[in-house]
């Protein structure tokens, strides 16, 4: 059985998946066992597909009960490989932005920064496979529309996008506030990867230790801190200013 953006059943689910078809991310009800349900499993770690267990009240909000113990969600749009996104953008011009989110589960956020990337020239978006908000109905419409015009990457780690860009010269530069300096004392006129954290969580630390460089805002009231996609903005349109 499926929805507009849903496939219920584990049966369905594992078709579509040998179907090709692009799942964001499966619900599996809590403690169900069976062969179908070990078949699913196997092929979701196989083909690196985000799953997450989750207590029936989950599965019956997102199927109304009929679900057989999991849910999957489809991605609207299609993902692109890291290489081969950097690769073309390379041939095209020498100085590139992208955007890397790190930890960033929030749907809203994760649009609106789709959006403003979009307005800002940023030649695309990389986000980790596991853990990463998806790209539903709420992103979708955050984003103003903006998803379907802006290449966006899966990868196992972030790690793995950072170590990447390096060696294709682009460097490396983490928004944090335990940073030293700020975004505007920095030149940002070369290729560019600029990495946001969660508001929860931030960087990862061990994501932090291989940057090239970190950079803050300046915070002048007494709220700490900004809105990561606020923050993301201002930070994007300093590489704008800078270049213009």
């Amino acid at each position: 059985m499926q929805k507009d953006t849903q496939i219920i059943g584990i049966r369905a689910i594992i078709e579509a998946i040998k179907a090709g078809t692009t799942i964001d991310k499966v619900f599996i009800q809590k403690n169900t066992q069976g062969e179908l349900m070990s078949s699913l499993l196997k092929l979701l770690k196989q083909h690196s597909i985000n799953f997450s267990y989750v207590p029936v009240e989950k599965l019956n909000k997102l199927s109304q009960g009929n679900h057989q113990g999991a849910v999957a969600t489809i991605s609207p749009i299609s993902f692109v490989a890291l290489e081969q996104l950097v690769e073309e953008v390379l041939w095209k011009k020498e100085n590139p932005l992208f955007l890397i989110l790190d930890q960033l589960s929030d749907t809203g956020n994760f649009g609106a920064i789709i959006r403003t990337a979009s307005c800002t020239g940023v030649d695309g978006i990389i986000i980790q496979k596991h853990g990463a908000a998806p790209v539903n109905a709420t992103t979708v419409k955050t984003s103003a529309g903006a998803v379907f015009k802006i290449p966006i990457c899966k990868v196992d780690h972030i790690k793995d996008a950072v170590f990447y860009f390096q060696s294709s010269g682009i460097q490396i530069i983490a928004a944090t506030e335990k940073a030293k300096q700020t975004i505007y004392e920095h030149d940002l006129k070369p290729g560019v990867a600029l990495i946001m954290g969660s508001e929860e969580k931030g960087i990862n630390p061990s994501v932090l230790k291989l940057v090239d460089t970190a950079v803050k805002l300046p915070i002048l009231g007494e709220i700490e801190s900004l809105n990561v996609s606020v923050a993301c903005g201002a930070m994007l349109y300093e590489i704008v200013r800078q270049r213009l």
